[in-house]
Formats: C-alpha cells, structure tokens, sequence
C-alpha cells in the first residue's frame, strides 16, 4: 500500500453525507477504504453506526472505482466541475452481522464482478466487504448506477 488517496478525487459526496475518509488501495477491480465513526454521524443510532451506515459506507468506497471514470482523467489528474448523480440500482445480497459502535475505524474492501458502461452511464456489480479489525461487520453483492449530469456543468 502506498499513500492514502483523497476520496474527495472520486467521490462527489462531502460532509455530513461522505463516510469515507481514505482509499487505502484501488486498482481498476478492487477497492479499500478506511472510515472512522465520529460522534455526531447520521448515521448513529444508540451509538451504533446504523445497517444503512454500513451500506452507505460500503457504496461509497464501491462507487471510487465506478466513479473514477468521471472524476479522472487518462493522466490519473482530477477533473474540475464534473456533476454526476449515481445510486444503488440493487441490492443482491446483503449480510449485516455486527453494528460497530461510535469512534470505530471500519475497513471495506470491495471487488468489483462486472461492468457495463455506457456513452451515457455505467452500471456495475461489486462483492464488498467490512471490518472492524478482524471482525466481519458487513458482506454482501450491490448493484451501482452513475451518470454523469452533463446538463448541470458549469
């Protein structure tokens, strides 16, 4: 592994909604990320980080791969003011065994199992993963939709 990446470079989400900080590792198939749960995240619920927390944090750091298309170019350089709206399409399968409390680090690790892109939009299928440590927190299949809003340009 080398230098942590800004997910801010991949991802159009910001406070209070991103629940990423780090891409640890990517490639065009795989995807890590470290996410610590702060006090005050939406996401908490009696001091848990919610099953939609875990989902949530799970999309994002699948999204990195899907979304690094319209974020970056063939130089690995961000592009500027590129407007994209994404979603999960599905969910497959989804395993939810532990909910970690308030100031955990999470890692989610996610594989990227088949593609579709478009001229318009990208449609993938991606086998995550998260842990607490050596705890499985979250393992599941999702289905992730991004288009780029190219009408909302500036």
């Amino acid at each position: 592994m080398g230098i942590p990446i800004d997910i801010n470079n991949f991802l159009p989400h910001r406070a209070p909604m991103l629940m990423v900080d780090w891409i640890l590792e990517m490639n065009d198939e795989r995807v890590e990320s470290v996410f610590t749960i702060g006090e005050g995240n939406v996401f908490l619920q009696n001091e848990l980080f919610s099953e939609s927390g875990l989902i949530e944090n799970a999309a994002q750091t699948c999204s990195a791969i899907v979304g690094k298309q319209y974020f970056v170019d063939e130089n690995n350089e961000a592009k500027q003011d590129v407007k994209i709206i994404g979603f999960i399409s599905a969910i497959k399968t989804m395993n939810i065994h532990v909910l970690p409390k308030v100031g955990t680090t999470i890692n989610t690790i996610a594989t990227l199992t088949s593609k579709f892109v478009s001229e318009d939009y990208s449609i993938s299928t991606m086998y995550c993963k998260t842990y607490s440590k050596d705890e499985l927190l979250l393992d599941g299949e999702i289905n992730l939709f991004i288009q780029e809003r190219k009408d909302e340009k500036e």
